[in-house]
C-alpha cells in the first residue's frame, strides 16, 4: 500500500519542488476590467449563506478573473508570485466564469469574451510528440503550460490525463451554459465539442481497460494507472461519455474493483477512504452524485455524495481527535489536503523531531495519513455541499481567529500551521511571531473547489447545467448509475 501511495503522489511531489524555489511577492493588487454598467444577480439561492461565505465566494472568484491571461485563457498554478500555468486551473476558470454571471461579478459579455479566448487557444494549440513545442498529444494537453507561449512549461511535465479532464470539466460547463443563439456563444460550444470530441481516450489505455496516469516524449505511457478510488472518478466518465475515442464498457468496472480494499470505517464514519479531501471534492464540482448509483454503491447501499459527506466528518473528528498533538486543531479548524506547507525539514520541537512537508497530498484515512499541523482552508470549504452544518462555522472560525493572517482580496490562502515557529529560510510563505507559518499565494486547483462548491451548495448552478451535457450523461449512464436527476426529465443537449 505505502508503494502504491508514494506512486501515485509523484506528481505532487514533482511541483513541490518547484514550488519551493517560487520565492514569496507582496500580494499583487491587479484591477480587474469593470464592467460597464451595473447588473444584478440572475440566480436564486436554494440555500442561502452567511455574508462571510458569500464574501468568500467573490473574493476566491476574483482570483480567477485577475490571474487569467486574457489573451489565451491560461490561469496560473499559483498566483500572485510568478507562476506557470495550470491546465486544471482553466478548467476550475472556465466554470468559475459563469458563477461571475450569475453572481453580477462579471457581465455576461466579459465571460464570453474571456472563453473565447481561453477555448481558441487550446482548440488551435500545437499537439505532437516533441519535448518543448507542443501543448499537448493525441488531445490531451500537458499538465503545466508556459503562461505566455502555452507550450510544455518544462521537461518534467507530463500529458496528463486528470488534468486534461478537469480542463474538459470547464470546456463542457462552457459548451452547455453559453447557450444563446448568436455568433460567440455558437463558436463557443462549437469549440468545447471539438475540444473533447478529439481526446483519444483509447490511447492512454496502456493496461486496458483503465486508463494510465499519462505520458511524456521521454518516458512514454506513465506506467501508473488510474486505480484506487479518487478523483480519476471524473476520467473514467469523462473516457466513458466520448463520441468519438470512448474506453469500453469494461473500464468502469474495472476501476471500481481497484478501490474495495479502502472501503472501511475512519474515526467514526464507514466510507470509500481516499487520504486528501480534494479526492472527494473534485468529481463533485461538476456532477451532482446525490441519489444516483452505479453497481458499487448500490451494492454498498451507499451514493458518492453521501460518501464524501461521510469523509468531511471523518475529517473533522480526526482534527478532534487530533493523534499528532497539532496545535490549533478542533472542531472547527480542521481540514488536511494536497497543499503547500512550510518546507521540507525536520524541526527539534522539545523532545521531539518534527517533519514539515512543502508541496504535498494532506489527507487522513485507511489508505495513509500524511499530517504535519498545517492546515488547508479549500478541505473544509470545497466540502461545503457536503455538509455545510460543519463546514460553514469552520470556515467562519477560521477566517474571525486567524484572517489578519491568511485571509486576503482572493479569499483564504492555500495553508497555514500554528505549529511551526522555526526561523529559517522559507521557500514558501511566511513566517508570523505568535502565529505559525502562513502561505502567501493561492492555488488554483485549491481555489476551484471552494468558489464552486459555495455555488453548488446555495444555487446548485454548476450541478444544473451540467445535467444538461449529453456526454456527462452518456458516461454516467454507460458507468451504470441510475436513480435520481438521471431517471428524470432532464433536458441535455448540446444546443
Amino acid at each position: 500500500m505505502q508503494a502504491k501511495t508514494t506512486k501515485r503522489l509523484s506528481f505532487f511531489l514533482a511541483l513541490g519542488v518547484l514550488l519551493a524555489f517560487a520565492s514569496p511577492l507582496a500580494m499583487a493588487e491587479k484591477e480587474t476590467p469593470k464592467p460597464t454598467h451595473a447588473h444584478a444577480v440572475a440566480i436564486k439561492d436554494v440555500h442561502p449563506v452567511p455574508p462571510m461565505v458569500a464574501d468568500l465566494e467573490k473574493r476566491t472568484f476574483q482570483w480567477f478573473w485577475d490571474s487569467a491571461n486574457p489573451s489565451n485563457g491560461l490561469i496560473p498554478d499559483h498566483y500572485p508570485t510568478n507562476s506557470f500555468a495550470s491546465i486544471a486551473s482553466v478548467g476550475f476558470g472556465l466554470t468559475a466564469y459563469g458563477v461571475g454571471v450569475e453572481r453580477g461579478y462579471i457581465t455576461r459579455e466579459q465571460a464570453v469574451d474571456r472563453t473565447l479566448a481561453t477555448l481558441r487557444f487550446f482548440h488551435d494549440a500545437p499537439q505532437n510528440d516533441s519535448e518543448d513545442d507542443a501543448t499537448g498529444y493525441h488531445g490531451f494537453f500537458y499538465h503545466f503550460l508556459n503562461m505566455e507561449t502555452g507550450k510544455r512549461h518544462d521537461r518534467w511535465v507530463e500529458v496528463s490525463t486528470v488534468d486534461t479532464t478537469l480542463l474538459l470539466g470547464g470546456v463542457l460547463f462552457a459548451q452547455s451554459y453559453y447557450d444563446r443563439d448568436d455568433a460567440k456563444e455558437k463558436e463557443i460550444r462549437g469549440l468545447a465539442d471539438d475540444i473533447y470530441r478529439r481526446v483519444e481516450w483509447t490511447w492512454a489505455q496502456n493496461h486496458k481497460p483503465l486508463i494510465s496516469m499519462g505520458w511524456t516524449p521521454g518516458g512514454k505511457q506513465i506506467p501508473h494507472d488510474w486505480a484506487g478510488y479518487n478523483e480519476g472518478m471524473l476520467v473514467y466518465i469523462m473516457a466513458l461519455g466520448s463520441p468519438t475515442h470512448p474506453v469500453g464498457d469494461d473500464a468502469w468496472t474495472a476501476w471500481t474493483k481497484t478501490y474495495d480494499k479502502t472501503w472501511g470505517a475512519f474515526h467514526g464514519q464507514t466510507f470509500l477512504n481516499f487520504a486528501p479531501l480534494f479526492g472527494h471534492q473534485y468529481s463533485h464540482t461538476w456532477v451532482d452524485f446525490r441519489g444516483i448509483r452505479d453497481a458499487w454503491s448500490r451494492a454498498h447501499n451507499i451514493d458518492y455524495f453521501e460518501n464524501s459527506r461521510r469523509a468531511t466528518y471523518s475529517q473533522q473528528a480526526y482534527a478532534v481527535a487530533n493523534p499528532g498533538g497539532w496545535t490549533g486543531y478542533g472542531k472547527n479548524v480542521w481540514g488536511l489536503t494536497a497543499s503547500n506547507g512550510p518546507g521540507g525539514l525536520i524541526v527539534k520541537q522539545g523532545d521531539k523531531e518534527r517533519t514539515f512537508a512543502g508541496y504535498t497530498a494532506r489527507g487522513a484515512g485507511l489508505d495513509y495519513i500524511s499530517d504535519d499541523g498545517t492546515i488547508v482552508p479549500t478541505a473544509a470549504g470545497g466540502s461545503i455541499a457536503f455538509a455545510p452544518e460543519i463546514v460553514i462555522p469552520a470556515l467562519e472560525e477560521m477566517k474571525k481567529k486567524y484572517g489578519q493572517y491568511i485571509y486576503t482580496k482572493y479569499g483564504f490562502v492555500d495553508a497555514f500551521n500554528l505549529s511551526f515557529h522555526t526561523q529559517t529560510d522559507l521557500r514558501t510563505g511566511r513566517l508570523i511571531p505568535g502565529f505559525g507559518w502562513a502561505d502567501t499565494v493561492h492555488l488554483g486547483i485549491d481555489q476551484g473547489p471552494i468558489v464552486l462548491m459555495i455555488e453548488n451548495y446555495r444555487s446548485e448552478f454548476v450541478w444544473n447545467v451540467m445535467k444538461k451535457n449529453p456526454y456527462i450523461r452518456k458516461g454516467l449512464e454507460r458507468a451504470g448509475f441510475t436513480g435520481g436527476w438521471l431517471d428524470a426529465d432532464t433536458e441535455a443537449n448540446l444546443w
